[in-house]
């Protein structure tokens, strides 16, 4: 016996069973379903006295007494049937907001209600007047007895990619079945197929023969002629099913095969049969460039890989499983058709749907997998429905293409490893009834495992993972017992642990204003150069054509996030990002690196009365730079020049042996292929190397020394080329513990100095954590200071 859960409790099953319920909403084909409104019938029609348009009418709507209504249709009079809106009634019109009928006074006379038009009420588009209707009508009969809008509930169910099975009403419906199988330990539920009625044959034969010359990627071939077609607008009733799920209905051929799609899963493709030259379909692949204009009137250069179905003259007349042709389409003017049903394999239609760019619903479903053995009843379900609605005749006998018939995969799970899965102990009863109403067939049962074949509506399923998930799903997740002991053998991880030190950093950024950007490690060729695209992975299904390759850098996704954000007026902006790049020395050859990139761009202080705005700079971006390593515990760094494309005034800061940080300024070229017009600054911290050059002991905090901090300057006369970073290597050459901290704190150029030279005003700070002090020591190191600049750097001491 037929079961029929309310549309909030079969929600409740739906999510249970593992098709979570998105979103539940009621599908009206005219809004409000003309509830409260009634047929009613003109008793009088008077001019009004304060009105040349308007008259005053009164109306039978089966009440005690007539309803008084002021009406401007200037088509209204006495004896018609009309559809009334009475007081408290509800109108949604075609256009604007609903309405509900209030007591009115209209130009000084009372109006119980409104006589409507269709266009007030949604049956229809005219607002020329009053919509009148058949005399034998009886007054106070509710409207949608009369017209009876339909009314359905529509599930939007968030599947996961893998379950191609449940992207059909007839899939859906058999996963309901077995639940409620499972619910009352029975299998008398079963998804209820559409009959398949004795189909009328034409008295004249059309016959179209079928060669499938590429078998490994079109395993079965299922085809029939229908002649006498006639293309019209398709009944209300298919209409409103397509457009209760979002489809536009087009013509009775079209919306049939959209129709099936849904129900079955199945694509299929409808042919004009007098465009098939030869009489004769053949399933093959073109030579690359072969040029073909699909039915969106555009011209395409096949690929070699696209399989392509022609006709007797091997002329291409669609894109297999992806798009037809714009010569072999069905128009208003065919009436003999061939109907195609097939399966291509998934890899092929995907690739040849990106190729062109053409993701198309029977692409989606074929690159996911369809149920090879439903092909030819599909094929004679939308034939019995163009007999039907469109008055066609069958005209051939349905050809079958299947020359290898597909086996069926066999899995089998263990009673133990199920249980271990799932966390429950299922009873083997419970375990074969679920199996059996999904369709699954139970080849043995022993005392220790489960042999099954999967059915063909379910090509994901191939391992026992997979088993152990339909019984769960089916006998539903929620029913799993939690434990009430939780027994865990403690882990030890590796340290530092990679990700405590990651949560560390974006902690330490996002307090200091820094917001995180997530980029896609997909990107567009064009942003790179020939040298660098040598090395860069490409994609061989790429998503679009500005999606093609693995990003090698992380500058260019970063550049696209701020160019957005400063198109929006949102110009002050400090990013960072945890990603990774890519890179190929060869086939089979690859590399991915982690990076931790910031981006800088804006100011980093806004005007106010009390200071001007500033904006972000090298020293702002080093400043942050310097204390991500330093809360990682690394220090010892030196700091070199660098030339790298994108980027100027560069500095690369090693340490450990290898290169840890790329910062610098983004280029103007670079900048300018973003259209961004004001200066980016950026930095590259490859967190692999940071990593490996983590400190392998804990640093421990100690306390402030009791004993003061003294200072010493000196003022240096070096040659320009040498760096402050020249002079801070060169004092860590003298091993003191008492030198604690060095600063350069002011630059003097002059010709007094020199030619070519600089003065650099550095301060020395000491300090000993043990006792104050003395003159003499500090006297001592900074003899060898002075000694260590002279030798090194030809330094002059300014006195």
């Amino acid at each position: 016996m037929p079961v029929q859960p309310s549309p909030e409790d079969l929600s409740v099953i739906l999510t249970r069973i593992g098709l979570e319920v998105e979103s539940l909403e009621k599908f009206e084909s005219v809004k409000g379903s003309l509830e409260g409104l009634v047929i009613g019938e003109v008793l009088t029609a008077v001019q009004h006295p304060n009105a040349d348009k308007l008259k005053l009418t009164t109306v039978n709507t089966g009440g005690p007494e007539p309803l008084n209504i002021v009406c401007g249709a200037p088509n209204v009079a006495v004896g018609q049937k009309v559809v009334v809106a009475p007081i408290g009634a509800t109108i949604y019109p075609l256009s604007g907001e609903p309405m509900t009928m209030k007591k009115a006074k209209i130009r000084g006379e009372e109006s119980q209600g409104m006589i409507c038009a269709e266009d007030e009420i949604g049956l229809g588009s005219s607002h020329a007047g009053i919509l009148v209707l058949d005399a034998a009508l009886q007054p106070g009969t509710p409207a949608r007895e009369i017209f009876k809008p339909v009314q359905d509930w529509i599930y939007e169910i968030g599947l996961t990619p893998n379950r191609m099975d449940a992207m059909s009403h007839i899939g859906v419906a058999r996963d309901v079945c077995a639940y409620y199988n499972n619910l009352e330990n029975t299998r008398q539920y079963q998804a209820k197929l559409p009959v398949i009625p004795e189909l009328p044959k034409a008295a004249t034969p059309l016959s179209i023969s079928v060669s499938v010359e590429n078998t490994a990627a079109c395993p079965r071939y299922a085809g029939v002629s229908i002649t006498g077609v006639q293309t019209a607008p398709s009944p209300d009733w298919l209409r409103n099913k397509l457009l209760a799920i979002g489809v536009r209905p087009i013509n009775n051929i079209v919306d049939i095969t959209n129709f099936i799609l849904h129900e079955t899963g199945q694509p299929l493709h409808a042919f004009n049969a007098d465009a098939i030259t030869g009489s004769k379909v053949i399933v093959k692949n073109l030579p690359a460039g072969t040029p073909f204009v699909t039915l969106d009137g555009k011209e395409r250069k096949l690929d070699a890989a696209d399989l392509m179905i022609c006709n007797g003259n091997s002329e291409p007349m669609c894109i297999a499983g992806v798009f037809g042709g714009l010569h072999s389409g069905v128009t208003d003017t065919t009436h003999n058709i061939f109907l195609e049903s097939a399966c291509f394999t998934g890899t092929g239609i995907r690739a040849s749907s990106f190729r062109h760019g053409l993701r198309t619903d029977a692409a989606t479903r074929f690159e996911k997998g369809v149920d090879i053995s439903n092909a030819v009843f599909v094929l004679q379900r939308a034939a019995a429905l163009i007999c039907e609605l469109a008055g066609g005749k069958i005209a051939s006998e349905i050809t079958d293409v299947y020359p290898q018939a597909k086996p069926k995969t066999e899995v089998t799970a263990t009673w133990a490893y199920i249980k271990k899965l799932s966390g429950k102990e299922y009873s083997k009863e419970k375990i074969s009834n679920i199996l059996a109403s999904l369709g699954f067939e139970i080849l043995a049962e022993t005392p220790e495992h489960l042999k099954v074949n999967v059915p063909y509506s379910k090509p994901d399923i191939s391992i026992p993972a997979d088993i152990v998930e339909e019984i769960m799903r089916i006998d539903g997740l929620d029913n799993v017992e939690i434990p009430s002991q939780v027994l865990i053998t403690p882990a030890i991880t590796a340290r530092p642990d990679r990700e405590t030190v990651r949560e560390k950093i974006a902690g330490y950024l996002a307090g200091n204003g820094f917001n995180e950007i997530f980029t896609n490690s997909i990107t567009n060729s064009k942003y790179f150069t020939p040298e660098v695209l040598e090395r860069t992975v490409k994609m061989i299904n790429n998503l679009s054509a500005d999606l093609d390759v693995m990003r090698p850098s992380m500058l260019e996704t970063g550049l696209e996030s701020i160019a957005y954000n400063l198109n929006r007026k949102n110009e002050d902006l400090l990013f960072f990002e945890f990603g990774k790049t890519y890179a190929t020395t060869g086939q089979g050859q690859y590399q991915e690196t982690e990076h931790l990139c910031l981006y800088l761009t804006g100011r980093k202080r806004p005007e106010s009365w009390l200071y001007e705005a500033a904006p972000v700079d090298f020293y702002f971006m080093k400043g942050y730079v310097g204390n991500v390593l330093a809360q990682l515990g690394i220090r010892s760094l030196q700091w070199a020049e660098l030339e790298v494309d994108g980027l100027q005034f560069a500095w690369q800061i090693n340490g450990n042996g290898q290169a840890l940080v790329q910062l610098g300024a983004v280029s103007g070229p670079r900048l300018k292929q973003f259209d961004i017009k004001q200066p980016v600054w950026f930095a590259d911290i490859n967190w692999q190397a940071v990593l490996a050059a983590l400190p392998k002991k804990d640093t421990f905090y100690s306390e402030i020394p009791k004993f003061p901090a003294v200072r010493r300057d000196l003022a240096l006369v070096l040659d320009k080329q040498v760096r402050f970073a020249d002079v801070e290597a060169a004092a860590r050459t003298v091993k003191s513990s008492l030198l604690q901290h060095i600063n350069l704190f002011d630059v003097f150029e002059s010709e007094k100095l020199g030619a070519n030279k600089r003065s650099y005003a550095v301060s020395f700070t000491f300090q000993d954590t043990q006792k104050t002090l003395t003159d003499k020591e500090i006297d001592a190191v900074m003899d060898k200071l002075v000694k260590t600049f002279e030798t090194q750097l030809q330094a002059q001491i300014r006195k």
